[in-house]
């Protein structure tokens, strides 16, 4: 409660900090936006539910069974951020396939306003999507309260969510905290997009689609790459920044854009190649591909937290409606990590049953690799069982 009056200044009781959700009533939201939440929600639920695996079951060798089964993480935490923008999106961006995975406590976590309230938008979309309770905090104090628990906040296992530095940095710390014992989804910091382009993409849908990262805040950056074989990229680079001009000065966030653009920057290169190396080096979390023959270059793709295919396909509906999720690695960590899934909120535990038979095939083996290791104890625990079962095969 002090810290939320410190940093969001809100005043709260200790009483106040969690809603449970469940018990909530259904806020008031007018009736386009709540269909239009459903409509997206419905789109992230059928994309996430496909992701869903069945059981793994190999038999490696005759008598040696192993299989592979999904269990949820029983708790997990979600950030929502609301700094500087009210984002229900994220919400149900989490807790749909934390919800589909089966965890059992999903702890929703997001800065309220100055009257201690929550967005009406943002309540709606975690009890649409299952979340089980509502943590009235922002910043790392709030991966903190989830991290460790409180007496209000239920502690949990893993959390997911994309915020700002010092969100981010709470995330990387604590999972390197053995008394949190807790795991995170990725790095998901600032947000960024990387735009390739040529001559045929209209200018238009270029820089909005630039601009729809850069409006997130001061710290996003956005980079576009000109493909132009010839190297002349003068005539369109003016109509671009015509583009910019025009549509910056129509945004009624145009001051914290002009910020994140005074740190993004446009390139020219000669080929798809070029462009396709350059992108898998910056690892960007948002790849639009407005060039011709997108699919050509999507099949270069290494590095990217998810890709926008096309003149159509603008990056705002991966944020909120396509299905896809938009929770993504962020600073170049698409290089190793992925987006958040329904994958992200399981552990995949392996089980292996072997018969007598099986034991004798594969023992042998198992003795040999103990010896060359110099585990005895493991050696023995093979060569106790051959010994009383015999080691030939009837």
């Amino acid at each position: 409660a002090k810290l939320a009056k410190r940093f969001d200044g809100a005043e709260l009781s200790k009483d106040d900090l969690v809603i449970d959700v469940a018990s909530a009533p259904w806020p008031k939201v007018e009736p386009k936006v709540a269909e239009s939440l459903d409509t997206a929600y419905e789109n992230v639920r059928r994309f996430h539910a496909a992701q869903k695996k069945p059981p793994l079951r190999v038999e490696t060798m005759p008598g040696v069974e192993c299989r592979r089964i999904a269990v949820p993480i029983e708790a997990v935490g979600l950030y929502v951020p609301g700094g500087t923008a009210v984002l229900p999106s994220t919400a149900y961006m989490l807790a749909t396939p934390a919800k589909l995975a089966g965890c059992k406590e999903i702890v929703l976590a997001t800065p309220p306003r100055a009257d201690g309230s929550i967005c009406p938008e943002v309540i709606y979309a975690a009890k649409r999507a299952g979340a089980t309770k509502i943590l009235k905090a922002g910043g790392a104090q709030a991966i903190a309260a989830m991290a460790f628990g409180t007496k209000s906040c239920p502690k949990v296992h893993k959390i997911t969510g994309p915020g700002n530095q010092y969100v981010t940095a709470a995330k990387m710390m604590l999972q390197a905290n053995d008394e949190a014992a807790v795991s995170i989804d990725m790095p998901a910091g600032p947000s960024e997009q990387l735009c390739i382009f040529d001559a045929t993409s209209d200018p238009a849908f270029v820089v909005a689609d630039l601009l729809s990262q850069a409006e997130h805040g001061p710290d996003s950056q956005v980079v576009g790459v000109f493909v132009s074989p010839s190297g002349d990229a003068h005539g369109y680079m003016g109509r671009l920044r015509e583009e910019f001009e025009q549509q910056t000065s129509k945004l009624s966030r145009r001051e914290i854009t002009k910020q994140a653009l005074s740190k993004s920057f446009v390139i020219v290169v000669k080929s798809l190649d070029a462009a396709m190396s350059f992108s898998n080096g910056y690892g960007p979390e948002h790849l639009v591909v407005q060039a011709a023959n997108p699919e050509a270059y999507l099949e270069k793709v290494l590095n990217a937290g998810s890709v926008f295919m096309g003149a159509y396909a603008p990056e705002s509906c991966g944020d909120y409606a396509s299905g896809t999720n938009h929770c993504l690695p962020t600073s170049g960590y698409a290089r190793q990590f992925g987006g958040v899934s329904t994958d992200t909120y399981i552990k995949y535990v392996t089980v292996q049953k072997l018969t007598a038979a099986g034991l004798k095939r594969v023992g042998p083996h198992v003795e040999v690799i103990a010896d060359v290791e110099e585990l005895e104890a493991h050696r023995n625990a093979v060569t106790i069982r051959l010994a009383k079962i015999g080691r030939e095969l009837s």
